[in-house]
């Protein structure tokens, strides 16, 4: 899509690149890569395309179908957010995605019995943010949301 089209916009120096979210996204994507494309990528090419620019948005059409490639960022987001919030919690964090052809569906991450996080997904074809730091500061706040849940219903997280 515009991965070609366009100049990358994460630098390699951005400060975000340490971030745990982030560093645990460029995790997911690369095990995601079963042809090995992500080898040779540094960390900020790997993340480049999941940040969407003005421009970048305008090239997405308003309506389409989710490609693979979208599909696969998708749920190396919600697989990240699981891992820190098994990491925060100490329980095993299942992340659950059901999507229509369409590229609408639902988001879970499921610890035991509780379904710590519940996103209704739109527009995946569109799935991107604004930069690293909006990349982050939602993963945070979902994440602080589904931790705080696990531990209010630690009982049924456990079962």
């Amino acid at each position: 899509m515009f991965e070609e089209q366009t100049q990358a916009v994460v630098q390699e120096d951005d400060k975000a690149l340490a971030d745990p979210i982030v560093k645990q996204m460029v995790v997911q994507l690369r095990s995601m890569d079963s042809y090995g494309t992500y080898d040779t990528w540094s960390d900020a090419r790997v993340l480049d395309p999941l940040v969407l620019t003005k421009e970048r948005r305008k090239a997405i059409p308003v309506v389409g179908d989710p490609d693979e490639t979208t599909i696969s960022r998708v749920k190396a987001f919600y697989n990240a957010l699981a891992q820190l919030i098994e990491k925060e919690t100490g329980l095993l964090a299942v992340p659950v995605i059901n999507l229509t052809h369409e590229g609408f569906g639902r988001a879970l991450i499921l610890v035991g019995k509780l379904v710590a996080l519940d996103k209704t997904l739109r527009d995946v074809h569109r799935f991107g943010f604004d930069s690293l730091e909006a990349l982050s500061a939602e993963a945070n706040k979902l994440m602080g949301k589904a931790v705080a849940l696990v531990n209010e219903h630690r009982v049924v997280a456990e079962l």
